[in-house]
């Protein structure tokens, strides 16, 4: 099959939509033996090969605009009609990844050259709210819901919703039922429980994912200031982002001993095997691959208990959650699991059997599954 991949945002491997998308590019070239096209304006480190991108122009939306985009570490494509047209002109299925510019103006072309359309989930109305403040306003959110539906996901034969949790927040905010396959996006087998000694110099809490309101990683460094414990107490942050310099000065402020770093998967999974404590503190989530990564690797997490977020739903009880964006109760439930190392053993034992839902190349193949059904669908219509 001949699969044409379009993607708004691409390049470095820094955030889950661009992970999630070279995840599914590689299993369905590598297991699979498909055919895939890329259509992107950024390929750097992706390791794509030259003959399969269809490279975009870089998109620019003035110098203020531009310098937010850059501070997050991605670049956004310009539409190019005739670049558009020969990705996917010999397409069985194309696939959309993000509802922005460039899939937008693709779902349009596609249906022009009678291409059956799926399209993926992975950008929540606050992602884009954030930029400019307006993360909390539900009219807003209200509004870019309905500009992705009409832009882009009432045109599509299936929507690859990573959990059931957004796919219900969509469907509210616009008030249409959608086609609907609900895949996590499935988490690397090198993400597993090594059985290492995790006897560190002090209580180490791991917190994942990029340096952005949205992630709200403040909360964690303010309760672990807060806690009777601080000094026992080492935090590292793995990720990137616009707010590190923020975080820093904050955690030296408070006292707080606390490590950002960048990490590659193999340290990332060093790392969660040797640590204590995963804490989620983001209010905006679709799925949280980092969370299940932690579990994954043998750490129990204590999570956001956010509306806005689908990562609550992988707590097991009261005690891996803590009140949306409560810096007491955080500090709470950390002096909660330090106080209590061997009902933190006992949970590590619970969470095993969550583990295996997620499965990476299970969840690929159902991906695959749903995009063949998008051509049969396609062919039974026409």
């Amino acid at each position: 099959m001949k699969i044409t991949i379009v993607c708004d945002v691409l390049g470095e491997p820094n955030n889950g939509t661009t992970v999630a998308t070279l995840n599914l590019i590689r299993f369905l070239k590598e297991k699979c033996g498909h055919s895939v096209k890329v259509v992107s304006n950024d390929f750097e480190k992706t390791g794509i090969p030259e003959e399969e991108r269809c490279l975009l122009p870089t998109l620019s939306l003035g110098p203020v605009a531009d310098k937010i985009i850059a501070n997050n570490g991605v670049s956004l494509a310009k539409a190019d009609h005739d670049i558009l047209v020969n990705a996917m002109k010999d397409a069985d299925v194309v696939h959309i990844q993000l509802p922005l510019l460039i899939g937008q103006t693709a779902v349009h072309i596609a249906k022009e050259l009678g291409k059956p359309v799926t399209a993926s989930f992975h950008c929540q109305a606050e992602n884009v709210s954030a930029h400019v403040h307006l993360q909390n306003n539900e009219l807003v959110s209200k509004a870019i819901y309905k500009e992705f539906y009409y832009g882009l996901y009432q045109y599509c034969d299936c929507i690859h919703y990573p959990t059931k949790f957004i796919r219900d927040v969509f469907e509210k905010a616009v008030k249409h039922k959608t086609n609907a396959a609900i895949i996590s996006n499935g988490v690397n087998p090198i993400y597993t429980n090594k059985h290492l000694s995790r006897k560190n110099e002090k209580f180490v809490i791991v917190c994942s994912g990029r340096f952005s309101k949205e992630k709200a990683q403040q909360l964690l460094i303010k309760a672990v200031g807060k806690s009777i414990h601080r000094d026992e107490i080492k935090i590292c942050f793995a990720g990137e982002g616009p707010l590190l310099h923020s975080y820093q000065k904050l955690a030296l402020h408070l006292g707080v001993d606390a490590d950002f770093t960048f990490y590659s998967r193999t340290a990332l999974v060093e790392l969660l095997n040797r640590a204590n404590l995963y804490v989620h503190t983001a209010f905006i989530e679709i799925e949280a691959i980092s969370c299940i990564e932690a579990i994954c690797c043998g750490l129990v997490p204590v999570i956001n208990n956010a509306k806005r977020s689908a990562t609550k739903a992988f707590a097991l009880d009261q005690r891996n959650l803590f009140r949306e964006n409560s810096v007491k109760d955080l500090t709470k439930k950390i002096d909660y699991w330090i106080e209590h190392p061997n009902e933190l053993e006992k949970t590590v034992e619970e969470y095993k059997k969550m583990a295996h839902q997620f499965d990476q190349e299970e969840c690929m193949r159902m991906m695959e599954i749903m995009l063949c059904d998008a051509v049969e669908m396609h062919e039974k219509r026409n």
